[in-house]
């Protein structure tokens, strides 16, 4: 019995010390940047969050932190648009509409992102028949969402600050 509540203890203080980490606790991140990203190209990402989720190696380093932080759910959710849009069936539309809305509008989805009522309920009646265009309001208030509350805190965080120290030491050896 008292080797069970060890376990119980040494398990939650394993976890708890996890989370009191989370924001840093990010992985090795190189698999993501190539040898020879420039001081400048990471430096544009602090200039606007389109900057940064637009380039090919940002992208992939705001949603490591995210996951970081636990709410890698947003830019999934505008990733899994992005994909939506591009879609020309529709019966695909329509499969895929099913499949976002399950997975992150819905109430209680597994992966619930934070929409006020009034947006979810547009969504949902605008899903009822989609286009390219029903989840438009619903990416454009995750967007904002992340621009205004992960993005800086993204800017702030020891991985970025990293990624910058990193490039300037390659451009360094490369200049030498």
């Amino acid at each position: 019995m008292r080797t069970g509540i060890s376990e119980t203890i040494c398990t939650m203080k394993t976890r708890l010390g996890c989370l009191s980490n989370k924001s840093d606790s990010y992985n090795d991140f190189s698999e993501f940047l190539p040898p020879a990203l420039s001081t400048d190209e990471v430096v544009r990402w602090s200039e606007s969050f389109d900057q940064l989720i637009s380039h090919k190696y940002g992208l992939p380093a705001f949603r490591t932190f995210l996951k970081t932080e636990f709410s890698d759910e947003n830019i999934e959710f505008w990733m899994a648009c992005e994909e939506y849009k591009k879609l020309k069936s529709s019966t695909k539309l329509l499969s895929k509409a099913n499949k976002i809305f399950k997975e992150f509008i819905d109430v209680q989805a597994p992966r619930e992102i934070n929409l006020d009522y009034r947006t979810r309920e547009r969504t949902k009646q605008s899903l009822a028949d989609p286009t390219p265009n029903s989840l438009n309001e619903a990416q454009a208030k995750i967007y904002s969402l992340m621009e205004k509350d992960s993005y800086p805190r993204f800017l702030r965080s020891k991985m970025y600050q990293d990624i910058v120290n990193r490039a300037h030491a390659q451009g360094q050896r490369r200049s030498v």
